[in-house]
């Protein structure tokens, strides 16, 4: 049996999350902002148990807006060294949010 396949997919739960746990955080960066205003599309970090159709509804909720397409990566945490210690930071889920074009977020 392969590893792949004895991986438990998280996204698949009984929990009901909010909108407000949903959504983590928006990433703004220089990348997300030329993404933002080039292709209305808008980077968030998102709960690890949140599947593309929490994220949708979790985003027109919040926000009032309009959303066309839904991208997820999963990302890993990399390897950090902190005096004579190993350790990883944590992994995170990103989610890229592509808006209907009469839409927008302002973030400031």
């Amino acid at each position: 049996m392969s590893q792949a396949n004895t991986k438990k997919d998280v996204t698949k739960t009984k929990l009901d999350l909010e909108p407000h746990q949903i959504i983590l955080r928006p990433l703004v960066t220089e990348k997300g902002m030329h993404k933002a205003n080039r292709y209305n599309s808008y980077a968030f970090e998102v709960n690890q148990m949140a599947g593309k159709d929490d994220i949708r509804r979790a985003i027109e909720e919040l926000f009032e807006v309009k959303v066309i397409r839904v991208n997820t990566q999963n990302r890993k945490g990399k390897s950090r060294r902190t005096r004579f210690r190993w350790g990883t930071t944590k992994a995170w889920k990103k989610a890229i949010v592509t808006l209907d074009p009469e839409d927008r977020i302002d973030f400031f």
